[in-house]
């Protein structure tokens, strides 16, 4: 399916030769430029991956902050960060231990959180914490 959609946007998105002329004008997509002027249309059609940022007025460091909360937003900080934590081959075992210390860290968060839970409803349940306070009615919802 891939090689199929590939020469399918190729075909499309080829420019003719400079000395070649026709008849015929180029469609209008292709000559459209994107909102921002990024460039062509053809960006549309994925003909670029991955993220794009720009520098506004030489402000590299917005840029930079911009660019990080793509990559986090996107996931791609994550498989960078595994795949660059992942140099060699896991054997069985290795995995089985990680997956197990990662059980025992989600349990350890999962116990601290009904601690916590348990703690709001003992303090709702005496009392505390409800009604108003500074002309502002408090409510603390606890799920």
């Amino acid at each position: 399916m891939n090689r199929v959609v590939g020469r399918v946007t190729s075909f499309l998105l080829r420019r003719q030769p400079a000395g070649a002329a026709s008849g015929t004008p180029a469609p209008p997509w292709r000559l459209q430029e994107l909102p921002g002027g990024w460039g062509p249309a053809e960006t549309l059609l994925g003909a670029v991956r991955g993220i794009r940022v720009r520098v506004r007025n030489g402000n590299l460091e917005q840029a930079l902050a911009v660019m990080n909360r793509k990559m986090q937003s996107s996931g791609m900080e994550r498989l960078l960060r595994r795949a660059r934590n992942q140099e060699r081959h896991l054997k069985n075992s290795e995995k089985r231990v990680l997956a197990r210390k990662n059980l025992e860290r989600r349990i350890r968060a999962q116990d601290f959180h009904k601690k916590l839970r348990q703690a709001l409803v003992n303090k709702l349940s005496h009392g505390e914490g409800l009604g108003v306070e500074n002309g502002l009615l408090v409510q603390i919802c606890v799920g």
